[in-house]
């Protein structure tokens, strides 16, 4: 069996994320479904998303550089879990569906929190917005539910 570097591994995840991360939040807010919900004083302009995205996708691809052998199947999960919230969401127009996708990705997350604060605690602590935003998404994703 051929064996393969880890560190290969994790470079392909590195990309992987940062693929995933510019391609989730291409052309999600020019949707006019989008456009017409009620949604709360506290969602910020479009252009909000383009930068923060980045800056988290980044952080997220050091925690999974840094910490890839301890959590890189829970990563894969969250990853695709990630990814598919935009088409629930915007392509699909499922908020209910897309807002119990979030609240896994908050569960798996925290979970990956708690495996990579034992081995890298700068890991772990770089991961911490990434979760923080999920939260903040969370509580947009159920106010659109609540009142659309």
């Amino acid at each position: 069996m051929l064996k393969v570097n880890p560190k290969i591994n994790g470079i392909t995840l590195v990309m992987l994320t940062l693929i995933v991360g510019s391609l989730a939040s291409a052309n999600t807010g020019t949707d006019s479904w989008y456009q017409g919900l009620v949604k709360s004083d506290l969602n910020p302009p479009g252009y909000v998303f383009g930068i923060v995205w980045p800056i988290l996708y980044f952080f997220m691809a050091i925690t999974i550089w840094r910490a890839y052998n301890t959590i890189k199947n829970l990563f894969y999960f969250q990853l695709f879990l990630n990814a598919i919230w935009s088409w629930l969401f915007f392509s699909f127009h499922l908020p209910l569906v897309a807002l119990i996708d979030i609240w896994l990705l908050i569960f798996i997350n925290i979970k990956i929190i708690f495996l990579v604060i034992k081995k890298d605690k700068l890991a772990a602590f770089l991961h911490l917005p990434y979760i923080t935003w999920l939260f903040f998404a969370s509580y947009l994703n159920l106010f659109i539910v609540i009142n659309n």
